[in-house]
């Protein structure tokens, strides 16, 4: 999975291809890493655990315990982290602290507000989308958060491997 702070975008991969993309929000403090910013940390990260398999979509959770409490979509005045918890680790120097500051990628009720940057850290997502991203994310699922356009990753790879397969054919 890549998540562009660029476009706030996840983009989901098997493999080398794109098979999913949807939006998100990340940090409306802009990125960083730094305690108590509530920037979205960039970097490598893992799934550190998963939290809310079962639960409603609009399950509300508070310490990453459930409420018992479902709001719908766009619920007026709320800001709550609903439906799924994906709890992230970091593991490059960027995104060192993304446990210890509770970095997730879970659901909102704010889901007009997907697309811009709107979160207090974390990585926001519709709640059916985060139920598919849980689904498909067991623990030690690699993410990268980035600030770089999804388009020119993809970009970037297409030409590795068409490069590659023109040395592949130079050999022969």
């Amino acid at each position: 999975m890549i998540i562009s702070t660029a476009d706030q975008r996840m983009a989901v991969f098997h493999g080398a291809t794109v098979v999913a993309q949807y939006p998100v929000s990340t940090s409306r403090y802009g990125v960083g890493d730094r305690a108590r910013s509530y920037e979205t940390p960039l970097g490598i990260f893992t799934v550190a655990s998963r939290i809310g398999d079962g639960a409603p979509e609009g399950a509300v959770f508070k310490g990453r315990r459930r409420t018992g409490e479902v709001i719908s979509p766009n619920a007026p005045g709320r800001d709550a982290i609903v439906t799924r918890i994906l709890q992230l680790r970091g593991l490059t120097g960027g995104a060192a602290h993304a446990y210890d500051r509770g970095i997730y990628i879970h659901g909102t009720p704010a889901e007009s507000q997907l697309g811009r940057p709107a979160s207090y850290g974390c990585i926001r997502m519709r709640s059916r989308d985060i139920v598919r991203v849980f689904d498909e994310a067991p623990v030690g699922t690699k993410i990268a958060i980035i600030k770089t356009p999804i388009a020119r990753v993809l970009a970037r790879a297409a030409l590795v491997q068409h490069t590659a397969q023109n040395r592949g054919l130079a050999a022969n």
